[in-house]
């Protein structure tokens, strides 16, 4: 079937189209567009692909084609065919969510605001989208309470006159349209300041009213001027408010797009540098690399049911598209909506804060398990293992001079520490400092040990790492071979500032993980555990050999001879220092005893660890 397929693709012509996968039903899988459809559809069955991609051409028996004049009408091809066919392994976004209008039909006599579901084409005003219909009732609500407009029932002029005025007018939310003596001209100036609040012309507003409320006052009108006064105000604290209606009217979106155990695209809407809103897409892992993957979403975002588009569009990466983008919204918004990409200043930080919003999305939606999982399958993807590394095993060497070489390894599994299953060693038949040799010998012993039926060394890892480098690793294979074993192996490789930057195989061959945050983490968590516990180890045997010396000291207990080594590190220092600054930290009979230990010839300090240091232990 591959070849079959490999063959029709490889007859494709060198020009813009679009392609459409099928699978054995003739059903639509996968719709996507590209500049010559016989380079972009051959590489579909040809070499290896990520696994979502491998999983989609498994299941495609057949595929068309569809050749467009230009890049431009391929993209609107395919936007029109993945609205029709919703294919599953396209990003589709949720389309049910909705996105309701304010609507205003000025050409009325008294005008009402409303909400409906979508921008019409009937001459009316639509304001918005805003993010859902109880919003937009509120927001209805609270500029019908800043300009005294009604927020009820009765339809004017034909209620005008016929029945008391309700509560609203009582309470003073409403002027009392339905009294005699209020005239559809005053009504119809509040209802136009009504349209310049949701048009985002608050400023411009509360600039006309204040003029109008100093001209009243100079010409001695103060019932007009303290009804200019009040409306000013509620205008002013509604502005306060306002952040939460701006969606319609923001100047600049920045997106953001994040993969973790699901994949999150956020888009954050400003309005003169400040955030006014939030969008938020949770979806499965998608095909495409990440520029495109973004690409698709831009598209599917704005020219579905948003209906509103800004002045500009941040995004995080270069898209390929990025013209024929333009044009199409610029066909949809009619007028020009420019894609960005900042490389400084405020804007990037836009864009920073898009990108942070979509990875605390993914954490707050998802388990600590499903992350770890997807930790685990894409380290499995970078280092192109057989097995999921579900147990993964480090080693690190830790020494003092010549003397005291130790080795600690620990266990993870789950991309979870197990400490039961750490294991320490204590380098044997060294003379001199060798890490390489060290590691040899402590992966010769670990491995040795499960070979030879040991149940504290089983299972075999999955993978191995090596504090370290290529060498490391490569001291670490061979060993493996000569006991006749096989494992992934990787050094973990530190960066001038001592983290971990990199994953680097036998041959020299490094992978960067530092773009990978939750593979960056796991891997530095788990070199810098690996460390700790070696040099703990190493600690300890230092503890047994000081004690050697210090335990012959009347009264020298094991709990005053931690504190000494706590306070002064070694045996040396406690030796140079005086009675006076050893009485810190133990009482002065203790203290003098201490020190005349160390100055009247008896006490020698130990310049080897303990021989009787435990080996080997879990």
């Amino acid at each position: 079937m591959i070849q079959t397929l490999r063959e029709k693709a490889n007859q494709l012509p060198q020009l813009p189209g679009v392609y459409i996968m099928l699978d054995s039903r003739g059903e639509v899988i996968y719709v996507g567009k590209a500049k010559k459809l016989k380079n972009r559809v051959s590489s579909y069955f040809h070499g290896e692909h990520l696994p979502k991609v491998a999983a989609m051409v498994e299941k495609v028996a057949d595929f068309n084609v569809i050749v467009a004049a230009s890049e431009f009408e391929a993209l609107v091809l395919e936007n029109s065919l993945i609205k029709r066919h919703k294919p599953h392994y396209n990003i589709l976004l949720k389309d049910d969510k909705g996105y309701p209008f304010i609507r205003l039909d000025l050409r009325e006599n008294y005008p009402r605001m409303s909400v409906v579901s979508r921008a019409g084409k009937d001459g009316a005003r639509y304001f918005g989208p805003f993010g859902g219909r109880g919003q937009s009732f509120a927001i209805i609500s609270a500029v019908s309470k800043a300009l005294l407009l009604p927020d009820c029932r009765r339809s004017f002029p034909r209620d005008i006159g016929r029945a008391r005025p309700c509560l609203n007018h009582h309470m003073g939310t409403c002027a009392g349209w339905c009294m005699e003596g209020r005239t559809e001209e005053e009504y119809r100036r509040s209802i136009e300041q009504a349209a310049l609040i949701l048009d985002g012309k608050s400023a411009e507003l509360i600039d006309t009213l204040r003029q109008q409320m100093e001209r009243a006052a100079e010409a001695l009108h103060f019932e007009r001027a303290a009804e200019l006064r009040d409306r000013l105000r509620a205008i002013e604290q509604l502005q306060n408010r306002q952040r939460v209606i701006a969606t319609a009217f923001a100047d600049t979106d920045a997106l953001g797009f994040c993969r973790g155990a699901k994949s999150c695209f956020v888009v954050l809407h400003f309005v003169d540098g400040d955030m006014a809103g939030k969008d938020v897409e949770m979806m499965d892992e998608p095909l495409e690399e990440d520029a495109e993957a973004l690409a698709d979403l831009l598209r599917q975002y704005y020219t579905g049911q948003r209906g509103s588009w800004p002045k500009t569009v941040l995004v995080p990466c270069e898209i390929e598209d990025r013209e024929e983008l333009e044009k199409l919204l610029r066909e949809a918004a009619g007028r020009r909506v420019s894609i960005e990409r900042p490389q400084r200043g405020e804007r990037l930080r836009l864009i920073e804060s898009a990108a942070l919003n979509a990875r605390e999305e993914i954490q707050r939606r998802t388990t600590a398990a499903q992350r770890r999982t997807k930790t685990l399958e894409w380290l499995q993807k970078a280092l192109e293992l057989e097995r999921f590394p579900t147990r993964i095993e480090a080693f690190d060497i830790s020494n003092l001079g010549d003397s005291g070489i130790v080795a600690g390894m620990t266990v993870h599994v789950d991309a979870k520490p197990k400490k039961s299953d750490y294991r320490r060693f204590r380098i044997q038949n060294l003379v001199q400092q060798d890490d390489y040799a060290s590691m040899y010998q402590a992966v010769t012993r670990r491995f040795t040990h499960y070979l030879e039926g040991d149940e504290r060394f089983s299972p075999l890892p999955d993978l191995l790492l090596i504090d370290g480098g290529e060498r490391h690793a490569a001291t670490a294979v061979e060993a493996l071979h000569a006991l006749g074993l096989t494992l992934p192996v990787f050094g973990m490789v530190k960066d001038e500032r001592h983290r971990t930057r990199a994953l680097i195989t036998p041959d020299g061959r490094e992978i960067g993980i530092q773009n990978k945050q939750a593979v960056f983490s796991l891997i530095g968590n788990i070199q810098e555990e690996t460390h700790r516990y070696s040099i703990e180890y190493q600690r300890l045997l230092r503890r047994e050999a000081y004690g050697s010396s210090l335990d012959k000291i009347p009264g020298v207990g094991a709990k005053r001879r931690d504190d000494l080594i706590r306070a002064f590190h070694s045996v040396r220092a406690i030796r140079e220092v005086d009675v006076k600054t050893l009485s810190q930290v133990v009482p002065k009979n203790t203290a003098q005893a201490v020190y005349d230990y160390f100055h009247k010839g008896k006490g020698e300090e130990p310049c080897v660890l303990s021989p009787e240091a435990p080996e080997e232990e879990g």
